[in-house]
Formats: structure tokens, C-alpha cells, sequence
């Protein structure tokens, strides 16, 4: 008979053979058997009958069984006792006695569960000393835990010592895996500590049975003590590190353990895919998606984290806001062109278009659309990849003619502009701001206009000053004579304006 321990192996129970730790002595021919069980542990209970002895008929069949027990036949045996018990007249001695052989021979047969049963026939027919029945008690409950009834074995373990029996070392330990076998936890952690306190030296399997209680407990501030224990004796298990780094975030402690984590990284402790990724969340959760994306790219460039599309995604994630356009790029063509993923192509779109290149990035907005995307953000991304362009282009000057004005690129590429402006439907979110973007670039053009008309009058202004003051001249000079040639032009003007004949006083 085993039973399972706590880190999952087998042990056998140590039990000895009743009938070879009694004293037996045998009396034939009339003659009793008198039988005296090993004594065990005090208990009150009520006093047995006085008559401890065996009659030889009963003794006969006894001392037989007792044979076949010995010689490990204990069928034989049983089919023995089985006859005795049925005699007539038997004592409360004989029946326990027999009882007890019995159920030693049910358990050399590894069944369980007619052994309890006999063994407790045992205490109830009375024939027991009170420390006898108490002992006997303690090997029912061992069975009953082995026998996978654990709870009541445990509860009669406890009872025991609870009245006074004094607790063994094994028999501590077999409550904590008792309980632990149960799943109540709770009832097994006082055993449990009870087992670690003893223990010296105190091995692995002593810190791991308190660190799995008090995981599963929900005691943090002691499991964080025990694994804190267990680090300093065992610093190379990762899992110990893992625990702390978990225990730390559970308990609100993120920061910490983010630092645990980056360091097993960057000791090299970490191999396993998960264990990895887990560090790029970590860079990317305290905004450090550059060294997300570096840690990242190496693993996968290293076969350790599988380069999936669901990767390149993130890793082009990690990149675009890491501001890492152009690397974003090439992978994010990868990722669209191996998925065919709507939202691929304008996240490439979107790389594209903060390197300046719009006209690829356009090709994947429209890739994009095709594909089902949101046709106005898309519009509104080429429109403004346009407008970028076209704010990249030499101002228009007031010199320019007309024809100038509209031939030059900074007007071309703000029609453009308004024209991908336009292609925004009516019913989408960004029609409103495709409204304003429009109405924003008809003012610029308004604005030039006007700066060109104002610019126009300054200057007539200005030469309309120099002729009036040539005019004044005149009369010194003797001749009209304008300083600055380009106020020619409006020298008519200021004349229909301004001078009524010659020598009058508009020229003064």
C-alpha cells in the first residue's frame, strides 16, 4: 500500500505486522492463547471486558490463520478467521483479536477498504485496551488517507492528537498531503509549516510545498518571503525569478517587476517564446517601443520568438510609434502582402506617408480601400499627404503673371489636394474635416491675392508720393525729373488725378 507525497512520488506506509508485534502465547490442550498488543497511546474510552483470553477451540483456528499470515497467505488466512469469527460464545477479546488479523490480512492483499472496515469491527467489539484501540485508530486513518478518503482520514488523525496522541514526524507530514490531496488547502498550511519548522536541513521540496500553499492561499506577503528564501539558496532557477516577477505584479509592483524581468533578459535566462514576448510587452507598456522593437526583431532574426504576421505587425507597430518609418516599412510590405489585410495596407500607407512618399503611399491607401478600409480616412491621409507636398513648394510671388500663378506647382498641388479632399463621401467622420481642410486652402489662395493687391497699393502709394514731390521740384530744376523708374508707370494716373493744367497748384 503507498501513498502519493507531495511532489508526486509513491511511499510505502510503514507497517509492521500486527501479529508480529504482539506478544503471543500459546497454550494448547486446554490451555489459553493469551495475546498482548504492543501498547500505543493513552485514550478514554470505555473499559473492555475483563476476560482477555482465548478458548482453545477459537485458539485452534487462530493460531492456524496466525500460520498462513507468517507464511504471506493470507487468503488462506482469511478464510481461517472468517470460520473462527463464525463460532459461537466468542469473547470480546477473541473478536477483536481477530478482527485486527484480519484486517492486516485484507491490507497485505491491498484491500483497503475491508481492512478499515475490519479494524474498526475491531474497537467495536469492545475487546481493546483504551491505548490499543487509540494506536489501532491511527492505522485507520493512515488507510482512509491511502484509500483516497482523505478528509476523514485526516479529521481522525487530528482527533487523535487532539486527545492526546503525540504526533510523529510522518504522521505530520501525512496530514499536510492529506489535506493537500483534499484541495483544502487552508486545513493542510498549519501541518505544512509545522513539516518546514522541523525540517533541518530543510530541503527544495520544504520551500515548495509553503510557496505552492501560499500561492494558492492568496497570501502574497508570505509566499514573497518563502521565494525570496528559496532565491537566495537556489539564484540560477529562473522559475524562482519568474514567481518573484509575477508575485510583483500582482501585487501592483509592475515596475519591479519589469526590472526582474529585464535583467534575466539581458543575463540570458530567458530562451522560451513566451518568456520573451513577455519582455517586449514590458518595453512597450513603459513606453520604450524602440527597445520593444530592437528586442523584438533580434529574437525573431534568432528562430526564438516565430516570425508570424501577427509579429510583423507588431513589430511594425513598435517601429511607426518609435517614429521608425522607413524601417516600418519593408516589413509592414511583407505583412500586407502575406496577409492581404485591409488594415496592413494602410498602416503601410501611413509609413509611407510620414517619409514623404506619397506617392506609394497613396497606391496602398487605394490598396487599402479595395480591401474594405474606411474610404474617408484613407482620402483624408492621401489629401494630407498631398497638401504636405504641395506646402513643400516655392511661395507665388506678386511679380508672377496670372498665368504663372496658376502654372506653378504650388497651385497645382493644392488642387490636387482639394481634389482627394473631395473624394472624402459626404457620409463619413472626416467630412467635416475635409470641409475645413478645403475651405483652410481657398483661403490661402485668397490670402495671396490679397497680399498681392496690398503690396500693389504700397507701392502706388509710395510713387505717388515720389511724383508729387518731383512735381514740387520742377520749379527749381526747371525740369520734371522721377528718381525711381518703376513709379513711371503711375505718373498718368497721378496726373488724371491730381494735375488740372500746367503750373496749377496739383503739382505742388
Amino acid at each position: 500500500m503507498s501513498l502519493v507525497t507531495q511532489n508526486g512520488s509513491k511511499r510505502k506506509i510503514k507497517w509492521g505486522k500486527l501479529v508480529a508485534t504482539s506478544v503471543l502465547t500459546l497454550m494448547m490442550g486446554g490451555v489459553v492463547m493469551n495475546i498482548a498488543v504492543t501498547p500505543a497511546y493513552a485514550q478514554e474510552e470505555k473499559k473492555p471486558d475483563e476476560g482477555r483470553q482465548f478458548g482453545a477451540k477459537a485458539g485452534a483456528i487462530v493460531n492456524e490463520a496466525l500460520q498462513f499470515i507468517n507464511e504471506d497467505q493470507h487468503s488462506a488466512a482469511l478464510a481461517q478467521l472468517n470460520k473462527a469469527l463464525a463460532l459461537k460464545d466468542l469473547n470480546a477479546y477473541e473478536r477483536s483479536t481477530m478482527y485486527q488479523m484480519q484486517g492486516q490480512a485484507y491490507y497485505e492483499l491491498d484491500q483497503y477498504q475491508p481492512a478499515i472496515q475490519a479494524f474498526e469491527n475491531a474497537i467495536s467489539a469492545g475487546g481493546l485496551l483504551p491505548k490499543e484501540a487509540a494506536q489501532l485508530r491511527v492505522s485507520i486513518a493512515q488507510l482512509l488517507i491511502a484509500n483516497g478518503q482523505h478528509v476523514r482520514g485526516a479529521e481522525m488523525l487530528e482527533k487523535w492528537a487532539r486527545e492526546g496522541g503525540q504526533l510523529k514526524p510522518q504522521h505530520v507530514e501525512l496530514l499536510y498531503q492529506a489535506w493537500v490531496q483534499a484541495e483544502r488547502y487552508d486545513r493542510a498550511l498549519p501541518w505544512a509549516e509545522k513539516w518546514f519548522n522541523a525540517a533541518n536541513p530543510k530541503e527544495r521540496k520544504h520551500f515548495d510545498l509553503l510557496n505552492f500553499l501560499y500561492n494558492n492561499l492568496g497570501m502574497p506577503a508570505k509566499q514573497a518571503d518563502i521565494v525570496k528564501q528559496m532565491i537566495n539558496r537556489w539564484p540560477e532557477d529562473k522559475t524562482l525569478w519568474d514567481a518573484w516577477a509575477s508575485m510583483l505584479a500582482n501585487g501592483g509592483r509592475e515596475q519591479e517587476a519589469f526590472e526582474v524581468s529585464k535583467m534575466l533578459y539581458l543575463g540570458g535566462a530567458y530562451t522560451d517564446q513566451a518568456d520573451l514576448e513577455r519582455v517586449v510587452q514590458y518595453y512597450s507598456y513603459y513606453d520604450m517601443p524602440y527597445q520593444a522593437a530592437q528586442i523584438l526583431e533580434r529574437e525573431m532574426n534568432a528562430g526564438k520568438i516565430k516570425q508570424t504576421p501577427e509579429k510583423l505587425v507588431q513589430l511594425s507597430d513598435l517601429l511607426r510609434q518609435s517614429r521608425e518609418y522607413k524601417r516600418a516599412i519593408p516589413i509592414l510590405e511583407k505583412a500586407a502582402a502575406s496577409s492581404g489585410k485591409a488594415k496592413l495596407y494602410a498602416d503601410l500607407g501611413e509609413a509611407l506617408y510620414n517619409e514623404g512618399q506619397c506617392g506609394k503611399a497613396e497606391t496602398a491607401f487605394k490598396s487599402a480601400m479595395e480591401r474594405g478600409f474606411d474610404r474617408g480616412k484613407a482620402w483624408m491621409l492621401i489629401a494630407n499627404c498631398r497638401y504636405d507636398k504641395a506646402a513643400a513648394q516655392d511661395r507665388l510671388t506678386c511679380s508672377m503673371s496670372d498665368a504663372q500663378k496658376a502654372a506653378a506647382p504650388w497651385t497645382k498641388e493644392r488642387k490636387n489636394a482639394i481634389s482627394a479632399f473631395e473624394n472624402v463621401p459626404a457620409s463619413s467622420r472626416e467630412a467635416k474635416n475635409a470641409r475645413k481642410w478645403k475651405s483652410f486652402i481657398a483661403a490661402e489662395s485668397k490670402a495671396v491675392e490679397n497680399r498681392c493687391i496690398f503690396e500693389a497699393n504700397v507701392k502706388k502709394e509710395r510713387c505717388f508720393i515720389a511724383i508729387r514731390q518731383a512735381y514740387s521740384n520742377e520749379f527749381l530744376a526747371g525740369k520734371f525729373e522721377l528718381g525711381d523708374e518703376t513709379c513711371v508707370p503711375y505718373k498718368a494716373e497721378f496726373d488724371s488725378l491730381y494735375k488740372q493744367d500746367k503750373g496749377d497748384d496739383a503739382k505742388n
